[in-house]
């Protein structure tokens, strides 16, 4: 255990050494700023990481994981991620990525209590709920976890379009937008869900309009004179 541990320090020496021999001023660049196009929401998982699957170098991702990767407004940890992500940061993207074999959606279909996990995983359950008449008329069990897992993912999305923080940039600014993954551990692939984010965006405001306050008609007018 011992060895593992200190095998973290070997390694992350060797990276420096392997970045410094790339670029001399790699991490004084680094330590001056960040401005990631993209922000991830994705699972905890230990064998999904953001940086790695997308081909992304330190600074170019903002990256928040938890159980699911589940978008509950009542989480004060993943929406201050995106606050900061869309007010401050001007991310252009904001992706939720889940992936197949999850095991905190294969969690949310056990009856049984699993103590604090409950209240979090019932926002899974929920998604089942929505969705239960597709998801029961898929006979095969692993198929109907994939779907699940999908389907995760499209209302986790919902869930990201109905924050005022979103929606009031994209009528400045015209992003973030939006998109739906889902990582494919068995063959390596990214599957793009192909979110239609305008559309559900015009349909989701029927309800969640948070965009006509004065403050946010005033920035996008002062915009439009520029």
């Amino acid at each position: 255990m011992k060895q593992s541990y200190e095998k973290i320090f070997e390694n992350n020496k060797k990276w420096v050494e392997s970045k410094l021999a790339e670029n001399k001023d790699f991490f004084k660049t680094l330590s001056e700023t960040q401005t990631p196009d993209f922000l991830y929401i994705g699972c905890s998982d230990s064998r999904v990481s953001a940086e790695e699957l997308m081909g992304m170098k330190p600074g170019e991702v903002f990256v928040t994981r938890n159980i699911a990767n589940v978008v509950n407004t009542l989480d004060m940890s993943s929406t201050a991620v995106i606050q900061y992500a869309v007010e401050h940061l001007k991310v252009k993207h904001v992706i939720v990525c889940g992936h197949y074999g999850c095991g905190g959606v294969k969690a949310a279909m056990t009856p049984q209590d699993l103590g604090l996990l409950n209240p979090w995983l019932r926002t899974i359950r929920d998604v089942y709920r929505l969705h239960q008449v597709e998801l029961d008329a898929i006979a095969d069990e692993n198929k109907r976890y994939d779907r699940l897992v999908e389907l995760n993912v499209q209302e986790q999305c919902i869930n990201v379009i109905k924050m005022a923080v979103v929606q009031e940039q994209y009528l400045v600014d015209e992003y973030p937008v939006v998109h739906g993954w889902v990582f494919d551990m068995r063959t390596g692939k990214i599957v793009d869900l192909e979110i239609d984010f305008e559309n559900i965006l015009k349909d989701i405001q029927k309800i969640y309009n948070l965009t006509k306050s004065d403050w946010v008609m005033s920035r996008k007018n002062n915009k439009n004179f520029k």
